[in-house]
């Protein structure tokens, strides 16, 4: 798809005819509200949950304790750094440079769920109460979400737990990245992250105040602004292949702030790395395949290499 690429700006009022949808998970209607989180994953690949289940309380928590990490000196945060050689994600990085085509963040990456695949050796142990209030949101993440994807299975016509599957069943690994986008005084210089859809299943969003993102529908650019306790939740590459299309795979960005710092917690719902990732086999009864089987981890390969796919 092609979008402007030309300023890290809005489009200009007149084109806000739509807005991204924002869902109200607590609405008794449980059909309406399936069909609302269908049709928005269908149209935008993007949407806000609110009344989600996931207590304020808990959310401030999580924010707190990312927020006090990455306050300490860079010594402490390499303590759980990314090793130089390693081939992996996980661990603190950082990259802040004033070079245009440089992106301006630093990042926390480790794994979540399923308990076999967690390397403690990436969390940090400082602030002391970290490991214990992420744990408890990863707890209420994975009922979340398996609930959306619940939805979006039955969207597809099939049974409630066919994505979920299509992922690897209880082996789907839950991933957790803190971005932090400190103040940038040249903030026409870089971004905090390029544009790109994401190379995972589903991803959600909690941020602090400072907006950023922005996501591409029909070629323009369009800030997502920031709802007190709300949780984003965007699609990515697994899913629109999973659903052969039938599900968006969102184009988003993300900008920086002159003056104020922007924080990011995503949580990445991504399949197992053996899984093959391919169209759900009840689908293609109807339609033929648009992607070829692949598994995830040769997927992100390729993607992380640019290489063909299909």
């Amino acid at each position: 798809m092609e979008v402007e690429r030309d300023s890290h700006t809005s489009p200009p009022p007149s084109l806000f005819a739509e807005t991204i949808p924002i869902i109200d998970l607590s609405n008794p209607d449980e059909e309406l509200v399936a069909r609302a989180v269908v049709k928005a994953s269908q149209e935008w690949g993007i949407f806000h949950l609110v009344n989600h289940g996931i207590t304020t309380d808990l959310i401030s928590r999580l924010k707190e304790v990312g927020s006090e990490f990455f306050e300490l000196p860079t010594t402490e945060k390499k303590a759980v750094a990314k090793p130089d050689d390693s081939q992996d994600y996980e661990g603190y990085t950082r990259n802040l440079q004033y070079t245009e085509g440089e992106v301006w963040a630093e990042n926390l990456f480790h794994r979540l769920w399923p308990q076999s695949c967690i390397n403690f050796d990436y969390w940090p142990k400082n602030p002391p109460h970290y490991r214990k209030v992420t744990e408890e949101y990863t707890r209420e993440m994975k009922k979340l979400s398996e609930r959306i994807l619940g939805v979006l299975s039955e969207g597809l016509g099939l049974q409630r737990e066919a994505l979920k599957e299509g992922l690897g069943g209880e082996t789907v690994e839950y991933v957790m990245r803190i971005n932090n986008f400190p103040p940038n005084p040249q903030p026409d210089s870089n971004l905090g992250l390029p544009e790109h859809t994401d190379i995972i299943a589903i991803a959600f969003i909690v941020t602090n105040e400072v907006p950023g993102l922005q996501v591409s529908k029909d070629d323009h650019w369009f800030d997502v602004h920031y709802i007190p306790s709300a949780i984003t939740v965007t699609i990515g590459d697994q899913i629109l292949r999973l659903s052969n299309g039938k599900y968006k795979n969102v184009l988003h960005r993300v900008t920086v702030d002159k003056e104020k710092q922007r924080m990011s917690w995503p949580v990445f719902v991504d399949a197992n790395p053996d899984v093959v990732i391919k169209p759900l086999p009840e689908l293609n009864t109807d339609n033929p395949s648009k992607f070829k089987p692949i598994t995830c981890k040769d997927f992100k390969y390729c993607r992380l290499l640019k290489l063909p796919v299909d």
